[in-house]
């Protein structure tokens, strides 16, 4: 048999390392159909004279385009037979990806618990992206809801225990980034790390309808080959799931107006799919300020931003119900640390 079907539940084992399938050496293509596929405009990512500006020697790629091309090379081996993607935690981005980087990665199995339907279970890896000098670029850690291949009884279930939030001084600065010759007008607003407040609530305004076209192309532009996100037949309503990171590249780049400075993405603490996405969806974006710290640059400060992206018929700044359960329009709940000029 030289086809194959995917992994199933039944087939993780704790403490298993996976390397995954084909490396891939990002040029400036993944940047351009990044920004067509989303109004991403964040001025680092834009222009290398910006980046040079900041101490970078040219513009990296977009934190979350180097998210997604490690997260879609994971696929295959881990969420090809996917319900759903549940959630993440411990991410950090540990060093900026460059057009000519070529990118690899690698997940080990740190939890597995089978669901009461005994029809599936949740997986959970770390996952690690290296560049061509085995260097990482960003790990993290998320959790799957895998289908069974049968009825067969799992091991005993492990679920790992996982920090809340990455601590400030965790977060990694690349070498030689500065904000103190920031050109705020190039950047688009003038907003400091200073103007922010924690517990401030930002309604970033602009709406984007969801479109299946785009929605297929980033999929594939990421190599993500996950069944729900391109076979109709794979789920009982017949749609076609959007992708996850879809959604939150899409939110992200909403969330400029307003976080125009909250250039570079470092961490990821939390991420919940809160329900699913489908083509026709109309997604409007809000994020509120969790906490600030000051980093070792002086001129960079941190900000933890909760984003939270929503579809048609949400109220402004309605997140869950009094059951404490996610309301239905909510598509997106993610927590992350940003970095921004002080």
């Amino acid at each position: 048999m030289k086809t194959t079907a995917g992994r199933f539940f039944e087939d993780y084992r704790l403490g298993e390392v996976i390397a995954h399938a084909v490396p891939r050496t990002v040029s400036g293509g993944e940047r351009a159909l990044y920004h067509a596929l989303y109004p991403a405009r964040g001025a680092l990512y834009s222009s290398d004279e910006f980046a040079r500006g900041c101490g970078l020697h040219a513009s990296p790629i977009d934190d979350l385009a180097a998210f997604h091309l490690v997260f879609g090379k994971t696929v295959p081996d881990i969420s090809l037979n996917a319900v759903a993607n549940l959630g993440y935690a411990e991410g950090r981005w540990l060093r900026p990806v460059y057009p000519g980087d070529t990118l690899s990665a690698a997940s080990e199995v740190i939890g597995l618990k089978e669901n009461s339907s005994g029809t599936s279970g949740v997986l959970w890896v770390r996952t690690t992206g290296v560049n061509q000098h085995g260097v990482a670029v960003l790990d993290y850690v998320r959790w799957v809801m895998v289908r069974k291949r049968g009825q067969a009884a799992a091991a005993e279930a492990v679920v790992p225990k996982l920090a809340g939030v990455v601590a400030p001084e965790a977060l990694v600065i690349p070498e030689g980034l500065h904000f103190g010759n920031y050109d705020f007008t190039a950047a688009g607003e003038p907003h400091r790390w200073g103007d922010y407040a924690v517990g401030e609530q930002i309604d970033h305004v602009d709406g984007v309808t969801i479109e299946e076209a785009e929605h297929m192309l980033a999929t594939r532009l990421w190599q993500n080959t996950a069944k729900v996100h391109f076979d109709a037949t794979q789920r009982a309503d017949g749609k076609r799931l959007i992708y996850g990171g879809h959604v939150i590249s899409m939110a992200r780049a909403l969330s400029f107006n307003g976080l125009a400075n909250a250039q570079m993405i470092v961490a990821l603490n939390a991420g919940a799919h809160a329900n699913p996405c489908f083509a026709g969806d109309t997604m409007r974006a809000w994020s509120e300020v969790l906490d600030k710290a000051e980093t070792p640059e002086p001129s960079v400060g941190a900000i933890r931003l909760r984003l939270v992206a929503v579809k048609q018929g949400a109220a402004p700044f309605a997140l869950k119900g009094a059951d404490g359960k996610y309301l239905p329009e909510v598509l997106l709940d993610l927590d992350y640390w940003a970095l921004m000029p002080r």
